[in-house]
């Protein structure tokens, strides 16, 4: 087969940039690893900034989003006794929208056949060739068949753990990673959320979080030692231990509920340099991982999106190579950005194992700090909202 763009992974940022090429008339063929279900299983993120939100209406796949989706004002840090707001549409006139990452997935996955953008599934031992020329290529099997795929572009956006980084040579490329020593286990529920905005909260036994995916589904997460198993941890150990870290107020509103989904997820902040080598480009978790504290990691692929869709648009549309050859250095400022407010969030909330008296006494000032300067609020709201593209 040929194509102009050729886009490996069909998760939120794979499908987000088929669909805003489509639009423009940009022929492309996403190649996806994984069966439909599997992909529409993974749960992940919730809170979208005004960025991804406004990507999703550009292509017009919005409605449900905006129908079912719980916009926010704003989110609070509790300290274990207390609740502090952080503002957002006040400080910055922005609103978040919780709209779950399966959604998103959902809506852009089942709009593609009408709009002929083309998804091959259950693509196994995808590898990617000749990045660096004019003429770069993949290859996947299928049914037993080996297949080529013949592009001018090859779009990465196949996470973590997927084939594209590995593609561009180790002597071009820089990886920076910080792995932290604690995970988060998160409990799934069907039931009502503690309180209509998200609660991040910093308690002397660990990180707590109350989220939620609906008004009906609650989303909580603990921070753990990286040794712990999620089998020791009953659902009424996990709720006592939520009660007690969420503080007296979030514990009062606590519906309990069995679990629909318990699993731990491991920390880490990493950035890999360039996001395009050749005729490769990387977006999304493929080059960037940030902590969930902060909410960045669907973001962060939404905004790559962004200007990997803006580069190969002027590249068609008008000859125009530049947005191509700059499209790394433009990403990776905002990776940056978004990778410091994660990383600051993360070491403000949560207990390190190395941490001593004087560094609890520097969390519990920073806090007070932040109740009382509507200067630190809309700091940390400019972020929270997402910075200007």
């Amino acid at each position: 087969m040929k194509t102009q763009v050729a886009i490996i992974g069909a998760g939120p940022a794979g499908l987000l940039l088929g669909h805003l090429l489509r639009a423009e008339g940009i022929d492309t063929i996403i190649v996806e690893r994984a069966a439909p279900d599997y992909v529409l299983g993974r749960i992940r993120a919730g809170v979208l900034e005004r960025t991804t939100t406004d990507l999703m209406d550009r292509v017009g796949l919005g409605a449900r989003m905006h129908a079912e989706g719980l916009p926010h004002d704003g989110f609070h840090l509790a300290d274990g006794e207390r609740l502090i707001r952080i503002d957002v549409a006040g400080l910055t006139g922005k609103q978040v929208m919780v709209y779950g990452q399966t959604e998103i997935t959902r809506d852009l996955m089942e709009a593609a056949p009408e709009r002929g953008l083309e998804i091959i599934y259950d693509a196994g031992d995808v590898a990617l060739h000749d990045v660096d020329s004019d003429a770069p290529y993949l290859t996947y099997s299928k049914d037993g068949a080996s297949h080529r795929i013949d592009a001018q572009f090859l779009c990465g956006c196949d996470g973590f753990h997927g084939p594209s980084r590995k593609a561009i040579p180790a002597s071009v490329a820089t990886a920076y990673e910080k792995v932290y020593p604690f995970g988060w286990l998160g409990i799934l529920a069907d039931v009502p959320p503690c309180n209509h905005e998200l609660i991040y909260a910093n308690h002397e036994r660990g990180f707590a979080l109350a989220s939620m995916r609906s008004e009906t589904r609650s989303r909580y997460y603990v921070q753990v030692a990286l040794d712990e198993r999620v089998e020791d941890w009953s659902d009424d150990r996990l709720w006592d231990e939520l009660a007690i870290r969420l503080g007296p107020e979030a514990a009062a509103q606590m519906v309990r509920g069995p679990a629909l989904e318990k699993s731990i997820a491991p920390l880490r902040s990493y950035v890999f340099e360039p996001m395009r080598h050749g005729r490769l480009m990387l977006a999304g978790d493929s080059a960037h991982i940030v902590p969930p504290t902060g909410a960045k990691g669907l973001n962060l692929a939404a905004s790559d999106v962004h200007y990997l869709s803006q580069a190969l648009i002027g590249y068609f549309g008008r000859g125009d190579a530049d947005g191509v050859a700059g499209y790394s250095a433009k990403a990776l400022a905002r990776v940056w950005k978004a990778e410091r407010f994660s990383w600051q969030l993360t070491r403000l909330m949560h207990r390190f194992p190395d941490s001593d008296a004087f560094d609890r006494r520097m969390q519990v000032a920073d806090l007070d700090y932040i109740a009382s300067s509507v200067a630190a609020q809309t700091t940390i709201a400019e972020n929270y909202v997402g910075l200007p593209l």
